[in-house]
């Protein structure tokens, strides 16, 4: 197909910024899609553990996630591609979240799941071990770090049960739910260039004019999306769109360990996703029955900002160790490998954890920025959303003035895009973590 002139330029073809693409597509935008990459999907969507999850410590968050919810689980339908299709799996194997005094005990998340009527169940501690009984129900809060003496030391107290959420669950090859939805927005005659960098942001008459790029060449367009991942602020920078931004993004190095479930025990086909903010780890099934395992943050750990969204340490540090380890207090009979295998990548970390999904002070110019770790789930629903606020502020709405009211299709429930405004105040609710 020939090069047609695109109407809109989004930068970046992760799982996001393929949706926002497949939702523009469909409402008849001509887009372009750009990545530096050279096949869709393997920036930081193909290190994410992509798991599909409902808890969130906001409700704007958790009406988000529930929605999001529901595309996965209808989507081939979602997609519309042609039977036959290789398409990205949605094990829906449920994620069960361990009640912890830094959580709350989960009494806000549940109030949440409630009123959105998003199906949850309690469990006590032995019905926790019922359902996983190579775990152990001793309380190691605070997470600590390997030369901690108390490391490794329960502190006397037990575990009080956890929360159980049946939807959840994980896509099995994120990069192809990326390439998935930018299949299908092919089918609305959305343009794909990968294997092209940008290099700058091109204005005319005050607002968006397109796009140059590193091999001297120049694409225009009157909107521009950056959906960069990592790459987001060095993107914003660029447009000079910062000054009135409350809320950064920065890439954050993160690391994911990956050992083999105990053995006698079937993780991948029994186990489910483990979110545990008592040693500060969440967990989820891989295939080969191993076990995925990540940070969730925890104080005594230093973030490993990186200067550089292309640059930085690719291998494993003693942060591999320390997850593994961790992992390992609540179960007694994990085998720690002498090889390390696992992922490490950069998350687009925004000053609060909770994205930005937004217009810019340059008009033309959109952000759906400080995503990874919490947003991959929220996908289709971002896209959706973005295209609506596209629509929305180039029809001459004042966005920062009268935020768009956006309702969720399949819940019925009407939020405020504000919320995810670049402008906004750092939102105190948020759990200031991988869980948004």
């Amino acid at each position: 197909m020939t090069e047609r002139q695109p109407d809109a330029i989004i930068i970046g073809t992760g799982v996001i910024g393929a949706a926002i693409a497949f939702e523009m597509s469909k409402a008849g935008w001509k887009t372009l899609s750009l990545d530096r990459n050279t096949q869709a999907g393997h920036g930081s969507t193909a290190g994410s553990c992509a798991i599909i999850r409902m808890h969130y410590s906001t409700f704007d968050g958790t009406a988000f996630a529930w929605e999001g919810y529901h595309y996965w689980r209808d989507w081939a339908a979602y997609l519309g591609l042609p039977e036959g299709t290789d398409l990205a799996r949605f094990r829906e194997v449920g994620c069960l979240v361990m009640k912890t005094e830094a959580n709350g005990h989960l009494a806000r998340h549940m109030r949440y799941s409630a009123e959105l009527g998003c199906p949850f169940e309690e469990l006590t501690a032995e019905e926790v071990q019922r359902r996983l009984p190579i775990y152990a129900m001793d309380s190691f809060a605070p997470a600590k770090r390997l030369d901690d003496p108390g490391f490794g030391q329960p502190n006397g107290r037990r575990m009080d049960g956890a929360v159980f959420w049946p939807n959840g669950g994980y896509v099995t090859d994120p990069a192809l739910s990326a390439q998935n939805l930018l299949a299908a927005a092919r089918l609305h005659e959305a343009q794909v260039r990968t294997g092209v960098e940008v290099a700058g942001i091109a204005r005319k008459n005050g607002r968006v004019a397109g796009v140059t790029l590193s091999d001297g060449g120049r694409v225009d367009a009157p909107v521009v999306i950056n959906v960069a991942g990592p790459g987001s602020a060095r993107i914003n920078a660029m447009a000079g769109v910062l000054d009135d931004m409350t809320i950064l993004t920065r890439p954050l190095r993160q690391e994911v360990a990956h050992v083999p479930a105990p053995a006698g025990f079937d993780f991948e086909t029994a186990g489910c996703i483990v979110s545990d903010s008592d040693i500060a780890c969440y967990v989820r099934p891989e295939q080969g029955n191993h076990i995925l395992i990540g940070s969730e943050d925890p104080d005594c750990d230093p973030h490993d900002w990186a200067d550089s969204d292309t640059d930085y340490n690719r291998a494993f540090t003693d942060q591999w160790t320390t997850q593994a380890m961790r992992y390992a207090q609540r179960v007694p009979s994990l085998g720690i490998p002498s090889r390390t295998r696992g992922v490490v990548d950069l998350y687009d970390a925004s000053t609060d954890w909770i994205p930005i999904y937004d217009r810019s002070c340059l008009p033309g110019f959109y952000m759906a920025c400080g995503t990874s770790g919490n947003q991959y789930k929220n996908a289709p629903i971002a896209g959706k959303m973005m295209a609506a606020l596209v629509e929305y502020c180039e029809g001459g709405a004042d966005h920062d003035a009268a935020p768009l009211r956006f309702t969720l299709p399949y819940i019925g429930r009407e939020i405020d895009v504000g919320f995810y405004s670049r402008k906004r105040d750092i939102n105190a609710e948020s759990s200031f973590s991988v869980l948004g």
